[in-house]
């Protein structure tokens, strides 16, 4: 009898003919596309003037973004020529991610549009065209195996590939000039993205960003270019940094409103402090709960010696250069002497010691008034009126037209942000690879077997906590200029707002604990959620509470990987590593086999 499960093509969940599901995709997504350029309500009521035929508007423009990428990808699932590269793991997973993309952004739309405006009546013609095209692909997608493109998958192909689910093929090579100018076209997309994501005026519009940007980014990791990408990115490190930071210096350039350039500045700032929490937490292991209080004496130190005229020593005005080091001191004299008596702690303890040093550090400056204690931070009211920076006739507080575009305060302050960001992370990446770095990250996978093998753990653990209370320290002081005035109320462990040490902790597991650019990633969207969705404002910690359980069920990495974490959290099989051998693996020799 003839075993047919060797040879049986495997179907997806709705039963279709493969072809006529590629072509329901392709035809779909160029329908949903083509949606955009209708009206899909009477009424410019509801944000975006979605009235207008042949040309689209508002969240118009993300369903047909949303139609153009799925039609990509579709036609790459065809093999036609010069798009092959798009789905190098040849599966079917980003075909049904982007369609899901496509239609959750459109629906959302139609939904919002219903609810806002009070009822389906207010829909046009066009709205219900869009969503039911927006249906067609995610149909063709559902129909289609999602472990294959070929026609020819069967069963035993699958199984293949389930037990090695990430192994991508290798890519032809690239020369070093391609390499980059990938690597570049790739920057500025990214900046495009996050500026645009930035720009959104309204929450409706950054809710449809947020949807279709999380399934495309998924859909990209699932056909392997993610994986391609940070190949491209460990044979060129140099260049990716250096191309970060000129995307990083062109933001403010792209800017009309200097509004945006405040949430820059604020982003660059909470993810210098997630940065710094990142040497302590993620690479030390250390669980600080009360890390926001190095941010705050840094930036009261500031405050201090910056001349304003509620400063206890108001006479007293240091260059800015001289305040940033003070301010980076005195927080690394406080993390020495918090850490010294502390580190010999472990675990829930060393947490419930630095959740208390953060609050102490709070209820004093409330109390040092000069009535309940000494007269050093003006108590609740704190320290207002800092002038701003002046350095070498550059003065930070004044507009300035550079090169036919005019920079505002707060974009000054997130240039000078975006340099204190590249020493930061400069100081970062070279503590990490350095016998410091790799002792740090073996106190935190075990710490009784690292000081077996010779490693100071006191030691080691209270340099990382004084480094991160530095770097801290250093953003603290920018962070008093540009806010004008420094009061306790920001410094506690959870708030509603940004920064408090709840918020800076989930930074850096959300993006990714032991990578760079995954607590910066972590800080622009826990600062971007509550900007942008205001109704979320009051309820911002359950939110991301519910994020962080969700994350820690499906990615307990983190959104940006570091190698060794991702590893330690999925089993050998569920990635693209040799099984680990033992002794006990080796088949035995025999003398005759010898």
């Amino acid at each position: 009898m003839t075993d047919t499960t060797k040879t049986t093509p495997v179907r997806g969940l709705i039963p279709l003919p493969r072809a006529a599901a590629r072509a329901l995709l392709l035809a779909g997504s160029i329908a949903t596309a083509a949606s955009a350029f209708l009206a899909w309500t009477w009424t410019d009521e509801f944000p975006g003037d979605l009235t207008i035929n042949g040309y689209p508007g508002g969240l118009q423009w993300l369903t047909f973004t949303a139609g153009i990428l799925t039609a990509l990808f579709a036609l790459a699932a065809y093999g036609i020529r010069g798009l092959g590269w798009l789905l190098p793991a040849r599966n079917n997973a980003p075909l049904t991610l982007a369609a899901l993309g496509g239609f959750g952004t459109t629906w959302f739309t139609v939904i919002a549009i219903s609810v806002e405006l009070g009822g389906v009546v207010n829909l046009e013609p066009g709205a219900w065209i869009a969503a039911i095209a927006s249906l067609l692909p995610v149909l063709g997608a559902f129909a289609l195996p999602q472990h294959g493109i070929g026609e020819n998958s069967t069963r035993e192909s699958l199984k293949a590939y389930i037990a090695k689910p990430d192994a991508i093929p290798a890519p032809q090579p690239l020369t070093p000039w391609l390499e980059r100018a990938a690597i570049t076209l790739a920057t500025i997309l990214g900046l495009a993205v996050f500026t645009y994501g930035i720009d959104t005026a309204y929450g409706e519009l950054f809710i449809g960003y947020l949807i279709l940007v999380v399934f495309f980014v998924w859909a990209m990791h699932t056909a392997g270019l993610m994986d391609r990408f940070s190949r491209l990115v460990a044979h060129n490190r140099s260049f990716t940094l250096a191309m970060g930071f000129l995307a990083a210096i062109a933001f403010p350039f792209t800017q009309t409103d200097d509004h945006y350039a405040n949430i820059g500045v604020n982003i660059l700032i909470f993810g210098t402090v997630a940065l710094g929490l990142n040497i302590v937490v993620g690479l030390a292991g250390l669980l600080d709960l009360g890390y926001v209080a190095f941010l705050g004496v840094g930036a009261y130190t500031a405050a201090l010696v910056s001349g304003s005229e509620f400063s206890t020593f108001s006479g007293v005005q240091f260059p800015f250069w001289a305040a940033a080091l003070t301010g980076a001191a005195a927080s690394l004299i406080f993390g020495v002497l918090i850490g010294a008596p502390t580190l010999r702690l472990r675990g829930d303890y060393l947490a419930i010691v630095t959740l208390g040093f953060g609050e102490i550090f709070r209820i004093a400056v409330n109390n040092m008034d000069g009535d309940s204690g000494p007269d050093v931070t003006n108590g609740p009211n704190g320290i207002s009126n800092i002038p701003d920076l002046n350095l070498f006739g550059f003065n930070f507080g004044q507009a300035h037209d550079i090169g036919g575009f005019t920079l505002g305060r707060f974009a000054n302050y997130y240039l000078l942000m975006v340099l204190i960001m590249a020493i930061v992370v400069l100081v970062y990446t070279r503590a990490a690879d350095s016998r410091i770095g790799r002792s740090w990250i073996a106190i935190r996978e075990d710490e009784t077997a690292a000081t077996a093998m010779g490693i100071n753990g006191f030691r080691v653990k209270l340099i990382a906590f004084a480094l991160g209370a530095a770097l801290a320290g250093l953003a603290g002081t920018v962070s008093a200029h540009v806010t004008y005035s420094v009061v306790p109320t920001p410094y506690q462990f959870a708030g509603s707002t940004p920064p408090n040490s709840a918020f800076l902790l989930a930074a850096v597991v959300l993006g990714g604990m032991g990578t760079v650019a995954g607590p910066l990633l972590g800080a622009a969207l826990l600062y971007l959620l509550p900007e942008k969705l205001v109704f979320l404002q009051d309820k911002s910690l359950l939110a991301f509470g519910i994020a962080l359980i969700l994350l820690m069920r499906f990615r307990p990495e983190g959104i940006i990987a570091n190698r060794r974490r991702q590893l330690e959290f999925h089993e050998t099989g569920q990635l693209d590593v040799p099984k680990q051998t033992t002794l006990t693996d080796e088949p035995a020799v025999t003398k005759a086999g010898a």
